[in-house]
């Protein structure tokens, strides 16, 4: 199947969350991504008369997984797919670092990369060319770290950014321009940058979403993607008021920046 075959559809819940909704044209059974509101769910596939046949979850925290008991009181027979170590009551398939996910009435097959930081036991689902990852990696951002460790989302953003440049991006909350504001403290003079911001504007204004993204654009304008850039390091050291030897270390910096003074 390729690309153009895929219908994914944005479903907004609370504030800013984006539940995924992967589609296949002829076929009436679909997936979500990370439903933590039932009701625009519901909604979308009683309006469309589709039906649920799996629910994909990233991490745990209740924006995420909070509209899956209901989902399941609709649709019982909907697997659930989620890290082993998150003991869900209704997990029915337990997935972990390899594992290969089917769908087979969408006809989807996604692998599983582990990629703790945000929360300990994080994961995110890839297929050649897209990837759903939670609040690991967001739109010119991240997520903040909690019951994982900053080393840990070094590392899984750093992975993330070995895919392919081509890869999109579908995180789960609408951040973008607040996130090129904390940039813009990073790096003011990331012509990239503003450029997306200009974009990003725009999209806003027609009431569109700004995502997704792709891991070439990160590369470029995310601060937290480009550890390794002399100007995001030079940032880093000024703020902290000495060297930080490593993209480990430039990384805490700048998250633990943005979490006390923008965020």
């Amino acid at each position: 199947m390729t690309q153009t075959l895929l219908n994914i559809v944005p479903l907004r819940a609370f504030a800013d969350n984006y539940i995924w909704c992967l589609e296949r044209p002829g076929c009436s059974r679909v997936v979500v991504v990370d439903p933590g509101d039932a009701a625009p769910v519901l909604q979308h596939l009683h309006s469309a008369d589709l039906e649920l046949e799996g629910i994909l979850v990233t991490h745990c925290h209740q924006d995420h997984i909070g509209g899956i008991p209901r989902l399941l009181q609709q649709f019982p027979n909907a697997d659930v797919y989620a890290a082993e170590q998150s003991r869900l009551p209704y997990l029915t398939q337990a997935v972990g670092e390899g594992s290969v996910v089917e769908l087979a009435g969408p006809q989807l097959v996604f692998k599983v990369w582990e990629v703790p930081g945000h929360t300990a036991h994080h994961i995110a689902f890839l297929d050649e060319v897209r990837l759903f990852c939670g609040d690991t990696l967001f739109a010119n951002g991240c997520g903040r770290v909690f019951t994982g460790t900053f080393e840990q989302l070094a590392d899984s953003l750093r992975r993330l950014g070995s895919l392919p440049e081509e890869t999109q991006v579908y995180c789960a909350h609408e951040y973008t321009l607040d996130n090129i504001g904390f940039a813009k403290w990073v790096e003011p003079d990331n012509a990239a940058l503003l450029q997306r911001e200009q974009v990003a504007l725009e999209r806003v204004a027609h009431g569109k979403p700004t995502v997704p993204s792709t891991i070439g654009l990160e590369l470029q304008t995310n601060p937290f993607m480009r550890l390794d850039q002399p100007a995001v390091v030079a940032a880093a050291e000024q703020h902290a008021g000495h060297a930080l030897p490593g993209y480990r270390k430039v990384f805490r910096e700048l998250r633990e920046w943005k979490d006390r003074e923008y965020d």
